[in-house]
């Protein structure tokens, strides 16, 4: 009997297309990776790896989520030993558990936790440079902290929407938005119910314009209330993000 299980996922999506597949052969993505490893762990060639968010091309995760629908006789709990030999050292399943057929990864989700991540010194740190962004500039933490507390609540987020999205409705609700500075590195840690394209980059754009001293903290009201793309910041190279977690 066919059974659907809920795989936790993290990766370092440097090399990677993003996690969604491509029409196109020959472009590396999570979503194939983790797909193919499947087929040869249960020795199936229909196997379809339903992810729940779509990351971008070199953003990495701690929490991705997906599903399968398998029959197999390997207990779920023991699918992340026996999988891990089939998968890179830069994928690692970290958990499975059993969930209803029902269930779909990026429709019951209620809320998803995004961390972006500048490294903040006078010189670039070799070790860290594929997970961060650099900046040697001084940074104004406190109006930083300002500026994201603007953006809790519901809002009209459509300044920080990229081109090219086909969502119906740009309203979101972001329920906390923290600033941490631990040593060298400035994180942007944020949990919404969802995200634009592009939008939790867009807001570190900003975010980091405000701590350079470019814009104001409370800039960042009519920011929002102008629904102007051209009024936000820059769109943060995709290495500073990470999918943290994905909550049901």
């Amino acid at each position: 009997m066919k059974k659907r299980i809920l795989f936790t996922i993290a990766y370092d999506g440097t090399e990677y297309a993003g996690w969604q597949k491509q029409k196109y052969d020959g472009v590396k993505t999570v979503q194939a990776t983790v797909e193919n490893a499947c087929k040869k762990l249960f020795g199936k060639q229909d196997i379809e790896v339903i992810g729940a968010s779509r990351t971008d091309a070199g953003v990495h995760a701690m929490g991705q989520r997906a599903v399968i629908d398998i029959e197999t006789p390997i207990p779920t709990a023991k699918i992340p030993f026996a999988i891990r030999s089939f998968l890179p050292d830069d994928i690692v399943v970290r958990k499975t558990e059993e969930v209803a057929e029902s269930f779909h990864p990026r429709y019951n989700c209620i809320k998803k936790t995004y961390c972006y991540t500048f490294y903040n010194d006078n010189f670039c740190n070799p070790i860290v440079r594929k997970h961060s962004v650099f900046v040697h500039e001084k940074l104004d933490i406190l109006a930083m902290k300002q500026a994201a507390s603007y953006l809790i609540g519901t809002h009209d987020f459509k300044c920080f929407c990229a081109a090219g999205s086909n969502v119906t409705t740009t309203i979101r609700t972001i329920f906390d938005c923290k600033i941490e500075r631990k040593e060298n590195f400035v994180n942007i840690i944020i949990t919404g119910d969802g995200f634009l394209y592009n939008m939790v980059r867009i807001i570190a754009g900003t975010l980091l314009e405000v701590a350079k001293g470019n814009k104001k903290a409370e800039d960042m009201l009519s920011i929002i209330d102008s629904k102007d793309r051209t009024k936000a910041g820059m769109t943060a190279p995709a290495k500073g993000l990470t999918l943290l977690e994905i909550y049901y």
